[in-house]
């Protein structure tokens, strides 16, 4: 045979078989025999050594073959994963419902067509294709950032290496890769049988598996996925959410058969109570149902809060709930200075996790609930993952319990505490080594100067030694003759910590930001203010009209970053840091603020010169901003081919609309 023929019978085989693992993997409806489909496969196996020029990475013999990692890389995501908020009881989303019609100034009584899904309880991921082909994967990550998985992603039979029909270019997708029931309880017997610790729960396994550095470990595991969403999506235009699920399915991809079109809230609460009701009959776990706006026009009017979109909302079910005692009520000090009562429990399951702490929120809660030390609760885990006291059951109350009173001098400081709204704080500020500890914490944790050996136990051993009294005494004062005073400190942590010290000191800008934990700004506004603003210094010298003109920022968030940049001990801790050595870094193109400082693009449309990825990149690379949703802040609205809703709603609100040309003009290409 030649090689033309070999090429001809090796597309002829990967089609076959790419068929029958849709039908398979997919729809769930086999139409060969497993004999039958183990002998297509071992022909383009033969075909492909015979042939070694022809294997491609969309082969269905390349699946697993990659050799095991050191360590996963990072991919940023174009569009951020954002998380969603939560809704836990008919009231909750009835006002989700109201608040859109507020939002978007539509009346009470319309209609809003929704869309529901089954909300999985897997790993989010993302799926990126190029040409039809699938090049890469990564977690959700922090939302901005996620590791890249991509070898692991092409062992999962469920998710395609080649899509089906007429691709677009480019496309990313979302879903969620989980465990089946049968195949956790499977696993956890091997692992029994074996000896070796047991999978808290499908999630957990899920999750560990996508994560392992050896690919044919995460083979071995028959993992699933479900896609619920599309990123960025170069030439596929749709007007709503569902027909983007539909495009999903059309091309080959994995949808929940459960997923629904909704007209109004109510049809919404009934799918929320059947799919519920469906729960427990399912080989997969859920923990509630998503409802999202279909029309993208409205979800684009809606926009976004920090970390979700205005215009979906999880619905969670019931949480699994169990009785237990309340040993005492403790009272916690964050980094904020807010005091946090928190029930200690005697140990009992919730959902397959052992709880033996509950959050009570604060002292009204507390009133309303009436709960005392030694009171027999009814706990919970919210939205299954955060363990809450529920009720009383007050029948089984001793009689000696007292009411519970909220300290009137911090627990920590003895500084005075003062009460804001529902909120008691203490008033000694970084002066309490509570907030001090919780501060460093944040500091060094991972999402912000990625300090590792600067852990919750280690923390505290230095704040009470007296070594550490803001953070930039982490770079000043942690050294080796210091650390060897302290217990438990050997040459080899001592030399690990030290080097992890000193390799933090060139953090993005935007981690940077983020680790100085100014309130209100997470990761995704750290990252907006890094990009605006370019440096340090420049933010500290914005005030707050500056701030408001950001997108994404609102009043509150820019009081709270100029009321921090205006205390003197935070200017000082700053300074100390760059005494330390700590490089404050400038973002690239942000030195010289042109003509297109601080303004605002938003691209729609297939461009010609660029992906919508570049044109974004080099916008930001200019000083501006590269919007994700039409609003009054867009400044130029970049229109491409065949622009779609975001042109339509452009023009309604009188934004300037430009075309490619002019656009290149702009930016000097």
């Amino acid at each position: 045979m030649d090689e033309k023929a070999a090429r001809a019978g090796i597309d002829r085989l990967r089609k076959e078989i790419n068929y029958h693992n849709y039908r398979y993997y997919i729809l769930d409806s086999p139409v060969v025999t497993d004999a039958e489909y183990d002998r297509l496969m071992k022909a383009l196996q033969d075909l492909e050594a015979a042939f070694p020029r022809l294997i491609t990475p969309d082969s269905p013999t390349q699946r697993v073959g990659e050799k095991p990692l050191a360590a996963f890389g990072t991919l940023r995501h174009s569009i951020p994963m954002l998380s969603l908020g939560n809704a836990f009881s008919d009231e909750d989303a009835i006002e989700f419902d109201a608040r859109i019609k507020r939002q978007a100034d539509l009346p009470p009584g319309e209609r809003i067509e929704y869309v529901g899904e089954p909300k999985m309880d897997g790993l989010a991921v993302e799926l990126v294709y190029e040409g039809g082909s699938f090049a890469r994967g990564s977690t959700r990550g922090d939302g901005v950032v996620g590791e890249d998985v991509t070898q692991n992603l092409r062992t999962i039979r469920s998710v395609p290496l080649r899509l089906a029909g007429k691709a677009p270019h480019y496309l990313e997708v979302r879903g969620e890769v989980f465990l089946p029931l049968d195949a956790f309880r499977k696993i956890n017997r091997e692992r029994e049988s074996r000896g070796e610790p047991l999978f808290a729960n499908p999630r957990n396994a899920a999750a560990g598996s996508v994560r392992q550095l050896d690919p044919r470990i995460t083979a071995s595991r028959p993992l699933d996925m479900f896609c619920y969403g599309l990123g960025l999506a170069e030439g596929a235009e749709v007007k709503t959410h569902f027909e983007s699920l539909e495009l999903i399915r059309k091309l080959g991809l994995k949808v929940n058969p459960f997923v629904r079109r909704l007209s109004g809230i109510e049809e919404a609460l009934g799918y929320h109570h059947e799919i519920e009701e469906k729960r427990e009959g399912l080989n997969y776990e859920l923990d509630g149902v998503v409802l999202k706006v279909d029309s993208i026009a409205l979800q684009e009017r809606l926009g976004m809060l920090t970390r979700s979109p205005r215009w979906a909302i999880a619905y969670k079910f019931a949480p699994k709930q169990e009785s237990t005692r309340v040993r005492d009520i403790a009272v916690g000090v964050g980094r904020t200075g807010a005091l946090t009562p928190v029930a200690l429990l005697e140990p009992v399951s919730v959902g397959g996790v052992t709880i033996e702490r509950a959050t009570l929120h604060n002292l009204d809660e507390i009133e309303r609930k009436d709960v005392r030390p030694g009171d027999t609760v009814i706990v919970q885990r919210a939205g299954d993952v955060i363990p809450e006291v529920l009720t009383v059951i007050k029948e089984k109350r001793p009689s000696h319990a007292k009411e519970f009173r909220m300290p009137d001098e911090c627990p920590e400081c003895g500084s005075k505490v003062e009460r804001v709204g529902a909120i008691h704080y203490c008033t000694g500020g970084l002066l309490c080594p509570a907030q001090l500890k919780e501060s460093i914490r944040h500091f060094a944790s991972k999402r912000a100067m990625d300090i590792e050996g600067m852990g919750e136990m280690h923390v505290e051993q230095f704040v009470e030694a007296g070594l550490i009294k803001d953070v930039a005494d982490i770079y000043m004062r942690l050294t080796p003759d210091s650390l060897r005073g302290l217990a438990k400190w050997k040459d080899k942590s001592i030399s690990n910590l030290v080097a992890a010290i000193e390799g933090s000191k060139r953090p993005t800008l935007e981690r940077l930001i983020y680790a100085l934990g100014i309130k209100g700004v997470g990761e995704r506004l750290a990252m907006v203010l890094a990009k605006r603003f370019g440096s340090i210094e420049d933010l500290m010298k914005a005030n707050e009209e500056e701030l408001i003109s950001v997108p994404e920022i609102g009043p509150g968030t820019a009081k709270a970053v100029v009321d921090f940049f205006a205390e003197p001990h935070n200017r000082q801790v700053i300074d100390k840091l760059k005494m330390a050595g700590v490089v404050f870094p400038k973002e690239e193109g942000k030195e010289e603020r042109g003509a297109l400082a601080g303004k605002v693009f938003l691209f729609t449309g297939a461009l010609e010169s660029f992906t919508r990825g570049e044109a974004k990149d080099l916008v930001v690379s200019l000083g501006a901003e590269a919007a994700g949703s039409v609003s009054k802040k867009v400044d130029y609205v970049v229109a491409g081919r065949e622009p779609g809703s975001k042109h339509e709603r452009a023009r309604e609100l009188g934004l300037r609309i430009i075309d490619e040309d002019e656009f290149r003009r702009m930016v000097g290409k």
